[in-house]
């Protein structure tokens, strides 16, 4: 459990965790408590129709956000990690239990599919691809969540980033009463 009482330079947050964590609802959380902009990885990565950004531009978009004097960055991408990381100040390592985040993922993927709710770029889940696709956010969850748990044991125990403050929360609780914290 992290002391919310504890001096963190919030100027410029990164919020990971495996997908379907809760990386980007907690990041427009913090966004709104803190009045900072919200930059969400994949929106600058995915285009319509699912259509992935040529990693030149997607570099460049995240170079120039992170850039920025303040921000809150959520997202996983291996590819712009080192970017975001060498100008963070703070990263924020959701690190939930797999029935926590399978849960949440069936829950929102349920969701978006039945309501067909836009996403970055206009695109949408559908039932087909997330429940019947080798393509679906659910099998990408079951396939990626130790890997990745595992890449940011690593990352943090490697002292790469020396002047990033950690803040890891394995329960939404934790990660609640944080903000909770910055409230006041």
């Amino acid at each position: 459990m992290t002391h919310v009482n504890q001096h963190y330079d919030l100027q410029r947050i990164t919020v990971i965790g495996t997908s379907c964590s809760g990386k980007s609802t907690y990041a427009r959380q913090l966004s709104e408590v803190l009045k900072q902009p919200h930059i969400e990885l994949d929106a600058l990565h995915w285009g319509p129709n699912w259509t992935p950004q040529p990693p030149e531009q997607f570099q460049r978009c995240v170079t120039e956000a992170a850039a920025r004097e303040r921000w809150i960055i959520d997202g996983n991408y291996s590819k712009v990690r080192d970017t975001v990381l060498q100008q963070a100040t703070i990263l924020i390592w959701l690190n939930y239990s797999f029935s926590t985040v399978f849960s949440r993922a069936l829950i929102r993927t349920i969701r978006r599919s039945l309501y067909a709710e836009k996403l970055f770029s206009g695109n949408r889940e559908t039932i087909a691809k997330s429940f019947f696709s080798t393509e679906s956010i659910l099998w990408w969850v079951i396939t990626t969540y130790r890997r990745r748990r595992r890449e940011y044991r690593q990352l943090r125990e490697s002292s790469r980033y020396p002047h990033l403050s950690w803040l890891e929360f394995r329960h939404p609780k934790e990660a609640n009463q944080f903000i909770a914290g910055l409230s006041h």
